[in-house]
């Protein structure tokens, strides 16, 4: 384990406590803050209990803590004396104790007893006295246009910034300021005039903890987790790894939260993997687990009754969700989804078909899938759809498509059909997805898809520009399976490398690109006499018999799989034109009731229906 080192923000305050009057810490400021309380143990606490115990080591007599809420508090010290201290440090503020005998002295104040307190804290002698401002976002309305209290208490700290000068302090006779911390939120929750171009207050930035804070505090929160109390030490380093690779871009206070959850659950510590999903989405057992097995294993003949002549595809997609059932390559950094597929090939050869039976195997309805139609998100600020708008602007309160449906239901197939008609903006954001499986919703909610299975359909490479700026095509019907591929795969890896300039996108999905076959003779075949079959069903269960002379049916065949260019879409398009559309006509004209037996046959190259 490497040695502890403080937090960088901490490090940086105390170089400039000689230097700086004022400091602003913005940020990560309501998170804990980790501190090493004894050589090699780590804790963690929050961040006025940091500046608490570092500021009076740096030599400062007292610290005195102001909210909006409780006024005036100088935080619980360990022995009476100091206790004292405080009560008698906050009287020479000027202010009313409550009750001074209790371990942490009040006085109550607000916003006036602030703007007071600030000369007077910057006259007082002795050994240095700091002033913390908790909670200093909720000091104003609108930072630009403070009312006159708020001016009164910003303009005062301005002038004291400028005018105060160091003292020396401490055995050492080093400088020190009777100091001023801010604690907002964001830098912009402050007046600029206040911060900006003032090089007597100091702004902090206060970061989201990195790999090393993370790691640095597991050790401490592990040891709370049941059967980690002898536990053998390589079982824990696997199972520290998994907590700090697991909670990455989460807070210290979420890292705490998860030991707790394990604790109250019974989780082990060789599954703190499943407590931090367990948090990150909310369901208490791994639904992949759950499964049945034999629905997985028998799935290929179900699948194929429905996407036609796209073995290779089918196969593909089966392995990632037996990936995802087993669990191989479950030890995915960070968040990232459970599997990822791009399907590319020509139009009506049963992509999104796809995807609705991979869904209807998953949770026995194909309506379960999040389905999003990329077209429909090829404006540039189209990406606030999806996440949600930004505060200030309309439709912030509601949410993101995208960010709400995932959060309500983690578990889930989520098609992204037509990737190629979205705004290039869009592709950052699925860039996100697919390297940290994590989004920020408008309103800064983190949203996981570490239990999603992302799926694009795309017609990519099907056609392309030649070399007068032409759209011909790339492919055509009678080119081979593997020609096909090859060519779709070149189209599409010049597009994103080229045309969009996000070869990394490429880069995640790897080799899950999905390229589908033209629907070929025999398939489109038995795509049509299955879609005959269920339109002469359909109207069968009216109780109206449709029986097809053969003259007609081998006709209607041949007009249906003619042109395969559009696949199965394009049969049906065939079939409505020439079977459909004048069979309702014809039912309609001749008043067909339950209990009627009609004829379909063709006369003279025209559609006849007699009733029998």
């Amino acid at each position: 384990m490497p040695a502890y080192v403080k937090p960088r923000w901490l490090r940086d305050m105390l170089r400039f406590l000689p230097l700086k009057s004022q400091f602003v810490l913005s940020g990560n400021v309501r998170d804990l803050q980790t501190c090493e309380v004894a050589p090699d143990k780590v804790t963690a606490q929050p961040l006025v209990n940091t500046l608490v115990d570092e500021l009076k080591g740096a030599g400062y007599a007292q610290l005195v803590v102001w909210n909006p809420v409780t006024g005036f508090t100088v935080p619980e010290s360990y022995d009476q004396a100091a206790a004292q201290s405080g009560a008698e440090t906050l009287k020479r503020l000027g202010l009313t104790v409550v009750d001074e005998e209790q371990a942490s002295p009040v006085a109550p104040g607000g916003i006036d007893l602030l703007t007071a307190s600030l000369d007077r804290l910057a006259a007082l002698p002795g050994d240095p006295v700091a002033l913390v401002v908790d909670f200093a976002s909720r000091l104003t309305v609108r930072a630009e246009t403070p009312s006159a209290a708020e001016h009164a208490l910003f303009t005062r700290a301005l002038v004291l910034a400028h005018s105060v000068a160091p003292r020396p302090a401490g055995a050492a006779r080093s400088p020190f300021f009777n100091t001023i911390i801010w604690i907002v939120d964001k830098e912009g929750d402050l007046p600029d005039w206040l911060l900006i171009d003032n090089p007597r207050i100091r702004h902090i930035p206060v970061a989201k903890p990195d790999r090393a804070a993370r790691l640095a505090l597991s050790g401490a929160l592990l040891r709370g987790v049941p059967g980690a109390q002898g536990a053998a030490p390589d079982l824990l380093a696997t199972a520290q790894a998994a907590f700090v690779d697991g909670t990455e871009g989460l807070l210290l206070a979420d890292m705490n939260a998860i030991a707790t959850l394990a604790r109250v659950e019974g989780v082990t510590v060789e599954k703190i993997g499943d407590a931090v999903r367990r948090y990150k989405v909310g369901v208490s057992e791994d639904p992949w687990l759950k499964i049945e097995r034999d629905k997985i294993r028998n799935a290929d003949t179900f699948i194929r009754q429905r996407v036609k002549g796209q073995a290779h595809a089918v196969t593909h997609m089966l392995d990632l969700v037996k990936r995802a059932m087993t669990g191989v390559g479950s030890q995915r950094k960070g968040n990232r989804p459970r599997g990822v597929a791009f399907l590319a090939g020509p139009t009506g050869v049963g992509k999104t078909e796809l995807a609705k039976t991979i869904t209807s195997l998953l949770f026995g309805d194909e309506s379960a899938y999040i389905r999003f139609d990329m077209s429909e998100f090829s404006a540039e600020h189209a990406d606030q759809r999806l996440i949600g708008a930004p505060p200030g602007y309309v439709g912030y309160d509601v949410g993101g498509e995208l960010t709400n449906a995932i959060r309500e239901r983690p578990f889930s197939v989520v098609l992204f059909d037509e990737i190629e008609k979205a705004h290039p903006r869009i592709l950052d954001k699925f860039l996100q997805i697919l390297d940290d499986g994590v989004l920020t919703s408008g309103r800064g909610d983190r949203v996981y898809f570490s239990e999603a299975l992302i799926v694009f359909t795309s017609n990519l490479g099907i056609y392309r520009q030649d070399e007068t700026g032409q759209r011909v095509a790339n492919v055509m019907p009678d080119d081979g399976p593997q020609a096909i591929r090859a060519k779709v795969l070149g189209e599409i890896e010049r597009h994103f490398k080229l045309v969009l300039n996000r070869p990394e996108i490429l880069n995640r999905i790897g080799e899950n690109i999905i390229v589908f076959d033209f629907i070929r003779k025999d398939v489109a075949t038995e795509i049509f006499e299955q879609m005959v079959r269920t339109v002469i069903d359909d109207i069968a269960a009216q109780g109206i018999a449709i029986e097809l002379d053969a003259g007609f049916s081998d006709a209607l065949r041949a007009r249906c799989i003619g042109d395969l260019s559009n696949g199965g879409r394009g049969i049906r398009n065939q079939l409505e034109a020439n079977l459909l559309n004048p069979l309702a006509r014809g039912l309609f004209d001749q008043d067909g009731q339950a209990g009627d037996r009609f004829l379909v046959s063709d006369q003279a190259g025209a559609f006849h229906l007699q009733k029998r």
